[in-house]
């Protein structure tokens, strides 16, 4: 049972800066899961019907970049406005 005085749920600030730091950790996976995509792709032995061209490959893979660009710059800038949170001891 918690003790007299503390509070029962999180601060606003303290839950939003997790979830913006768990949303850091899920662009990473993402990333990387988006970029073995392409190993799924049918090679050189697919008719040429089924199989995918260079450029479009290389489309793929500059795009999923350029998202994982964007999307860490819009994180970043999300918790650079967060408030740094500190204990007692004035430790970040």
């Amino acid at each position: 049972m918690a003790a007299p005085g503390t509070p029962l749920f999180l601060e606003r600030d303290g839950y939003r800066q997790r979830r913006m730091m768990d949303a850091v950790r899920l662009l990473v996976i993402l990333g990387a899961g988006l970029w073995m995509i392409p190993l799924l792709w049918p090679s050189d032995g697919a008719s040429e019907a089924e199989a995918v061209s260079t450029s479009r490959a290389l489309l793929y893979v500059f795009g999923v970049w350029w998202f994982l660009i964007v999307g860490s710059a819009f994180l970043a800038r999300g918790i650079r406005r967060m408030p740094s949170r500190t204990d007692d001891s004035g430790a970040a």
